[in-house]
């Protein structure tokens, strides 16, 4: 292995019962299993790439990323999703196709901090900025930070192609039926969020008092892809699609995104994992920014403008953001935004015929972050 990386996985406690044994929903042994088995299968091509003489900081840097955290929310999802459409028995299937989706979440990370240049994510190094680091000798900090970013770019596309591969080997044992329907919500899943992405991107750095627009980036980016999609393929995986799941699903990714937005702006580092100044810094079009600028009057209107979406923002002037944002009233009305959406979820869980404990797992689900 080269200096300075060391690869640092969690493994499965030889004693601990598995889930795909268990026939329960056990959440936190759902979340072990999904993390060991992205470790084992990054464990292995790294070490089949080490056997043929090939670079492994990519790799390496991917698995590390892997490794760092993050709530496995999305492949909760798709198990409570199975569960729902009443599946029952050995989780095997929706464990495999977990872990193919979180190597394909890991894409969207990997790219997205790629487009947004932040220092941290999940409290440590970006990709890029790691692999900046680990390529700074002999280099200018400038051709480092070229190779660090040409490079993470490449770990994203690696992550693309092991999630097609996790895929495959999980598809492979599913009826052609089941098969057709869950491919079919990955590929929707897959281009929804990029179309999400670029709405995102398209918007950045041009506040906005559009507050229409705010709620499709929201939708496309996050609602669908964290929340409905994941849902409706665990179903889908035993052999269902239930409509009602985007009644619950949709309110509940916007309540999520919205609060990150929110958390984004207001948070502290430790809460998000990265700068409090990046996403004032980057002057992405959000419900807060464009609610604000609606309620400003002219002097509040021009701060904002001027302030948000400056890439050389200090904290002095992002605290002055903050106050003009609180003055108008918006973080306020995103809250209110948020718990209307939450509700809205619930109302839907509730009319829903499922077993009181699947329903007391996705209303858990849906109390983190939202409410």
């Amino acid at each position: 292995m080269p200096s300075g990386w060391a690869v640092r996985y969690d493994r499965v406690d030889a004693g601990r019962r598995s889930v795909a044994e268990a026939g329960e929903t056990d959440l936190s042994a759902v979340t072990h299993q999904i993390s060991a088995a992205l470790a084992a299968f990054v464990d292995d091509r790294v070490q089949s790439a080490v056997a043929r003489s090939f670079p492994v900081d990519v790799p390496l840097a991917l698995g590390e990323f892997l490794n760092a955290g993050g709530k496995r929310l999305r492949p909760l999802l798709r198990v409570l999703g199975w569960r729902a459409a009443g599946g029952t028995g050995p989780m095997t299937s929706a464990i495999r196709f977990g872990a193919a989706l979180e190597m394909f979440h890991v894409f969207c990370l990997i790219h997205d901090d790629v487009m947004d240049d932040p220092d941290t994510r999940r409290g440590r190094p970006t990709v890029h900025r790691a692999l900046a680091k680990r390529h700074r000798n002999g280099r200018t900090a400038q051709a480092a930070e070229r190779v660090g970013v040409s490079a993470a770019i490449l770990a994203g596309d690696l992550a693309l192609v092991w999630s097609d591969e996790l895929l495959n080997a999980s598809e492979a044992q599913l009826e052609p039926e089941v098969r057709t329907r869950v491919l079919r919500l990955v590929g929707l899943m897959r281009t929804e969020v990029l179309f999400g992405q670029y709405m995102d991107l398209e918007a950045t750095g041009r506040p906005s008092a559009d507050a229409d627009r705010a709620p499709a980036i929201v939708r496309y980016k996050t609602a669908t892809y964290t929340c409905e999609r994941p849902l409706q393929i665990g179903a889908a995986l035993a052999g269902a699609f239930l409509d009602r799941l985007s009644a619950f699903a949709l309110p509940l990714g916007e309540a999520f995104q919205l609060r990150d937005d929110l958390l984004g702006v207001f948070g502290q580092q430790a809460e998000t994992g990265k700068s409090v100044l990046d996403d004032l810094r980057e002057g992405k079009h959000t419900l807060l920014i464009a609610l604000a600028l609606n309620a400003a009057d002219p002097h509040q209107e021009r701060l904002i403008r001027g302030l948000y979406g400056n890439p050389r923002l200090d904290e002095r002037a992002a605290g002055t953001l903050r106050e003009v944002l609180r003055a108008t009233g918006a973080d306020r009305a995103v809250e209110d935004v948020i718990s209307s959406r939450h509700a809205q979820s619930l109302a839907a869980l509730d009319a829903m015929p499922l077993d009181a404990d699947v329903r007391a797992e996705l209303a858990e689900q849906a109390a983190w972050r939202s409410g």
